[in-house]
């Protein structure tokens, strides 16, 4: 009940934030318009783009959303080399892609982001891979927004609500996706969902929300009974018919491909949990840079496998508990982690 009151929702049910084109706002309008927390990962939108997308949001719902950003760490400054640019040359080219531009930016800049999004003022903020400034959770409490951080371990949730943050996703090593480790390295803080929710709701007192391998509503019953006062779900709602994923990333998601999923650094060198597949297998024991470099390389490989149905070359994020989606729209599948 208190996570749906702090929310203003009908449901305790979040939509989990996607990176990339991944999310929509035609997902998140439809889960929030439905009585959930609908949310959209703006991690890479540049700041001038970031009030139009609130504004798009807030025309398409008139119920709470969430807007998702990444905190950025030390090492995020870091530029591919030629030597990194050879290593997955032959994937661009079986694609007819040139080399990548390596010459800009590796990413917006985040303080340019929070102060947009702040003054935007969506319903609600969600953050992942750390804490925002002291001075951004004070401003957003001043203008009414909640703010949501994600932990991954009891130790990160404990500092989630020490920084002052209204609720915390209990995000466990099941998810897909990236990890969002922070206080330690993502191989010492992968802690399983059902492992790490009661932890966390012994460890703090704000509301807690189970995220990693729920996708039915047995997941939400049993993340309920460990205490979580929600659950936010990523997977089910990219297998949906509203999000972005191409046709080849959600029939993956129902194929038979969903029963292994790794955590790999291949995509983006950052560890995420995705479907073993041919890009994957190939790059295992590679010498990828760190984020966002190796995403930098792969940017326009993404794009061109995702047009031309290649999941041999596709990031496809997943979940452990992919294997229980199915086709659906966002609404459908509302109701049926509901239906408990």
């Amino acid at each position: 009940m208190r996570l749906r009151t702090l929310l203003g929702i009908d449901v305790p049910i979040v939509q989990g934030p996607f990176g990339g084109n991944l999310s929509t706002v035609a997902l998140a309008a439809a889960v929030s318009s439905a009585g959930g927390l609908g949310s959209f990962g703006a991690h890479l939108l540049a700041p001038e783009r970031i009030p139009s997308l609130v504004a798009d949001l807030r025309a398409a719902t008139a119920r709470p959303f969430a807007v998702n950003l990444w905190v950025p760490q030390a090492d995020e400054d870091a530029r591919p080399t030629e030597t990194d640019v050879a290593r997955v040359r032959p994937y661009l080219r079986e694609l007819g892609l040139a080399d990548p531009d390596t010459s800009g930016a590796p990413l917006p800049d985040f303080a340019a982001q929070l102060d947009a999004l702040l003054a935007a003022a969506p319903p609600v903020i969600s953050f992942v891979m750390g804490l925002p400034p002291a001075a951004a959770v004070a401003e957003a409490r001043e203008r009414g927004i909640v703010t949501i951080g994600t932990a991954t371990t009891p130790a990160e949730a404990v500092a989630v609500q020490a920084a002052g943050l209204d609720a915390v996703v209990a995000s466990g090593s099941d998810a897909g996706g990236h990890r969002g480790a922070f206080l330690r390295p993502v191989a010492e803080s992968l802690v399983g969902t059902f492992s790490l929710v009661p932890q966390v709701v012994d460890a703090v007192d704000i509301p807690v929300i189970a995220a990693g391998g729920i996708a039915d509503a047995r997941g939400v019953a049993a993340a309920r009974a460990l205490g979580a006062d929600g659950v936010q779900v990523g997977t089910g709602f990219l297998a949906t018919a509203e999000s972005g994923a191409s046709p080849a990333h959600k029939a993956a998601l129902h194929g038979p491909g969903a029963a292994v999923t790794v955590l790999t650094r291949a995509f983006t060198g950052r560890t995420a949990r995705a479907q073993l597949n041919r890009l994957v297998a190939d790059l295992a024991d590679a010498p990828v840079p760190p984020y966002p470099a190796q995403s930098a390389l792969l940017s326009d490989l993404r794009g061109a496998a995702s047009a031309a149905d290649r999941a041999d070359l596709l990031n496809l994020w997943s979940g452990q508990a992919a294997a229980l989606t199915a086709p659906r729209t966002a609404r459908e599948y509302l109701a049926l982690l509901n239906s408990t």
